[in-house]
């Protein structure tokens, strides 16, 4: 064995050497540090001055923030030396100078997934547009969230709003959900139209943290975590907290908790642009069911806010389209300012907290009271400026001879109208068309001790359609009607459908034969729950009760020739119940309203973790069991069920085996946002259900379709969700052939968020105008999702529901000088060539991918 001779020297160069090493291998981690909250929810009034008081101490330090823009008209004025400390500090928004970033400028920080698509364009709009106003040099490059604000079709409308980048962890604040983990460093996340956004996601290995019910293991820089996204292949591993405004820790890093080092804090921005591997390692198509979410679905206070959002979501479209069309043909004053208020007050209404903690804040100004509050000034804005435009529209409000319906769709609509009549007109009165054809008509009862004329009425796309009103009585014409069987059963007849509805069994319904369908049977007459039945887990009061228990009292309201009205009056438990079944001649979809007069305040749900502490670290939550809560129960005759679900902007199949969890660690996406649809394995026949508010749906091979009616029990932080009020609701069935696109159930969808308008004139129609269309895109398979006013140009947006990509033909009934296609944000995108078809009428052509949106910019319209 050769002797080996070790001198101190070369002893002392090894030993440096040696120390070196690791050193030299040691890899840099990255801390996203910054602040989320505002002057809604928590945000003290001198707390700018503490931020940036924390920035000058540190000057390592960059921030990212997700504040309530609105905070900064109360920080300009409570705060004015941190205001303009902030403001000095933003105005260097270069990528290597920002120390300051705004990752989330959205007007009221909204979960998004449960909004409509047009909402999130505004959210994102008024939100960028009010913090321009305190800092006119932000720039919004990387979106990021505290929550799980995140939704399919972000890529497009992120990117269309001039971002580049996105992230998808939120991992201090988990409690209503998260995104799923996925990938390394970076994925392209490719949105339902084709749209790709380079984004940050929640590693594979971004396991939920052990002992939390709110956390994953990478909400701080802990060794652990670093070490294994190392170990991943992770090159540039990031850990993120967006801190609650009112902390007073200032820069998070752990380090002095053992946290890895060397970490460096950076931007969002930052980090991806001059750190990360800059180039994704993989494409990532992500689907709606990949946003992991879980609220307290059910509970009274939740499902009201909801359709009280939906309400005015609804509305401020309506009006929006109405105000356009009295300003291009009766040069009516666009009603900016009341729009804005009404916008921004439903979009404060939609901020995530009203959601997930409603009963917070305090007696008589929780969240939940909030949204009354906003949405009814959203109502009353809306209300007014409808009321003013159709005025205009109609020649001036009349009380007698004549019609005017207003269609707000891009759709010709055929469908059924209803209008309050005044006081004083008689019962002898029929409806006359233009060219002086009786149109099937019905004088019901409009719900409020008056009359009401239900006719059907043909109106031309965005535009407006004129009757006539005779005193005489109408034709006697075959239609819907209603008789009772021998065996006290009642059958319905439409044109459309064949229902048995049987008062034995709660007055469930027993068959639902779609007649122009092949005579095809939905209703699965084999399974054990019945179609239509009410059952939940009343568990302080024994167990499972279902309305099928007891008989139901099932009276005829409207017996035709255009509307069959049923009333069923049942129990469930012993609580009353009232359900309105109505069916319509010539109407695919199937009205029911449902209301249940609780008696007292029942537990409904899971009945565990209903008494003792609460535990928040609990992985099991009573509220997550939809299994048990109260459900409309829907069981189909369609074998091999597949479902497909909307969203904003998007559509998607399910990849879920069952909707069912009841752990923290194992969400599941449930939300049915306005349908969910269940076909067979074929899409040859289906059964949508719609609903007039964001909620969840059951579902599984051997659980039936069901809509989740009332939850009554323990929720989030312990608190007591109670049933204080009766639960009122609307849902709406449609059994069609075809998958959800042929069959147009998107469309369908938004017939029944925006029903036709009418209402009385006193004249003639001007000039003979009985009838009018200001935008066209018939046949198209487009959503005309909103049209406004900008000075004097037209913003018409588009979205493509049911569509191919091909051109698709949009005609403007007015004159304008050119047309383009323009980002959200207001860029330019394209000149589209005009053709002009007559003197004020011009065409333009537009193409889009399936669940693409495009904004048409009609320049100088008069």
């Amino acid at each position: 064995m050769r002797k080996i001779n070790l001198t101190k020297r070369t002893i002392g160069a090894a030993l440096a050497l040696f120390l070196a090493i690791p050193a030299m291998a040691q890899q840099t981690a990255y801390f996203m540090d910054g602040y989320h909250g505002g002057v809604w929810g928590h945000y003290p009034s001198n707390y700018t001055s503490f931020i940036t008081g924390q920035l000058r101490a540190h000057a390592d330090w960059k921030i990212n923030l997700e504040i309530e823009p609105e905070t900064w008209d109360m920080v300009k004025t409570k705060d004015e030396a941190g205001y303009e400390a902030l403001k000095a500090m933003f105005a260097d928004q270069s990528i290597a100078g920002r120390r300051v970033e705004y990752v989330n400028p959205a007007y009221g920080q909204s979960y998004l997934y449960n909004i409509s698509g047009e909402s999130i364009i505004r959210q994102f709009a008024y939100g960028m547009e009010m913090v321009r106003k305190h800092f006119p040099s932000a720039v919004f490059t990387t979106y990021s969230s505290e929550e799980p604000c995140f939704t399919s079709a972000l890529p497009q409308i992120l990117k269309s709003f001039g971002y580049k980048y996105a992230v998808l962890k939120n991992p201090n604040t988990l409690w209503g959900g998260y995104a799923r983990a996925h990938g390394g460093e970076l994925a392209n996340w490719i949105g339902p139209d084709g749209t790709t956004l380079v984004t940050v996601p929640r590693y594979t290995i971004e396991a939920l943290k052990p002992g939390s019910t709110w956390e994953t293991i990478g909400n701080n820089n802990n060794k652990a975590f670093i070490d294994a996204a190392f170990a991943a292949g992770i090159k540039h591993p990031a850990a993120y907290t967006l801190q609650d405004a009112g902390w007073k820790g200032g820069p998070l890093m752990g380090d002095k908790q053992g946290g890895y080092q060397p970490t460096e804090y950076r931007t969002w921005t930052d980090y991806i642009t001059n750190v990360s591997i800059k180039t994704p390692t993989g494409n990532w198509k992500f689907s709606q069911e990949d946003v992991l979410t879980s609220l307290v679905w059910g509970s009274q206070i939740l499902q009201r806010i909801a359709q009280q959002v939906r309400v005015s979501e609804n509305n401020l479209v309506k009006a929006e389209k109405l105000a356009a069309m009295a300003a291009v043909y009766k040069d009516f004053v666009w009603p900016k300012a009341a729009l804005d208020e009404g916008w921004t007050r439903l979009l404060l209404s939609q901020h995530h907290d009203c959601w997930i903690v409603p009963y917070n804040v305090g007696q008589g100004n929780t969240w939940a009271d909030k949204v009354v509050k906003w949405t009814g000034i959203s109502n009353h804005n809306a209300d007014s400026i409808i009321s003013a435009a159709t005025a205009l529209l109609s020649g001036g409000s009349g009380s007698g001879r004549y019609i005017r319906v207003f269609n707000t769709l891009g759709v010709q609509r055929n469908e059924m109208v209803t209008l309050n009549l005044p006081v004083g007109l008689g019962t002898n009165l029929s409806v006359y068309n233009n060219k002086e054809h009786e149109v099937p008509s019905q004088l019901v009862s409009n719900g409020s001790g008056g009359q009401a004329m239900l006719f059907k009425a043909d109106v031309p796309s965005m535009g407006y359609a004129t009757y006539r009103v005779k005193k005489q009585k109408p034709a006697v014409v075959a239609g819907a009607s209603v008789i009772t069987l021998p065996d006290g059963k009642l059958s319905v007849e439409t044109d459309l459908y064949r229902v048995i509805i049987n008062p034995a069994k709660g007055g469930t319904i027993q068959s639902l034969v779609a007649k122009q369908l092949g005579s095809k049977e939905f209703a699965d007459q084999t399974n054990p729950r019945k179609f239509n039945e009410l059952r939940g887990d009343f568990f302080k009061d024994g167990g499972f009760y279902s309305s099928t228990e007891r008989p139901a009292a099932v009276t005829v309201v409207e017996n035709g020739p255009v509307q069959v009205k049923l009333e069923v009056r049942g129990t469930v438990g012993h609580h009353p119940f009232t359900q309105l079944l109505t069916f319509t001649q010539g109407q695919k979809r199937i009205d029911i309203h449902l209301k249940i007069d609780w008696q007292g305040n029942p537990g409904i749900g899971s009945p565990n973790g209903q008494t003792g502490k609460y535990q928040a670290t609990s992985l099991q939550k009573a509220f997550y069991d939809d299994r048990r809560k109260l459900l409309a129960l829907f069981p189909l005759n369609l074998k091999n069920q597949k479902v497909y679900k909307n969203a904003p902007f998007d559509v998607t199949e399910s990849k879920l085996d069952n909707t069912f969890f009841t752990r923290w660690d194992s969400i599941k996406n449930n939300v049915v946002l306005n349908w969910v649809d269940v076909t067979d394995a074929n899409n040859t026949y289906g059964m949508a259900l719609l609903t007039d508010h964001t909620t969840n749906y059951t579902h599984s091979e051997n659980f039936p379709l069901g809509l989740d009616i009332a939850y009554s029990g323990i929720g989030l932080w312990g608190r007591n969700y109670t049933l204080k009020y009766p639960t009122e609701m609307d849902y709406a069935l449609i059994p069609h052939a075809g998958k959800w696109d042929k069959a147009s159930i998107w469309t369908e969808s938004t017939r029944f968020n925006e029903p036709l308008l009418a209402t009385l004139m006193d004249k003639a129609p001007a000039a003979g105008v009985w009838s009018r269309s200001m935008i066209g895109a018939m046949g198209s398979g487009f959503e005309v999702s909103s049209v406004v006013m900008q000075g004097h140009d037209l913003l018409v947006r588009l979205f493509n529901a049911e569509g191919n990509d091909r051109p698709k033909k949009i005609t403007l009934n007015a004159r304008t000088d050119k047309a383009g296609l323009i980002e959200l944000d207001g860029r330019l995108k394209g000149q589209l060539t005009l053709s002009r078809e007559k003197a004020a009428t011009s065409s333009v052509s537009v193409a889009m991918p399936r669940f693409g949106i495009r904004t048409i910019k009609f320049t100088n319209v008069k």
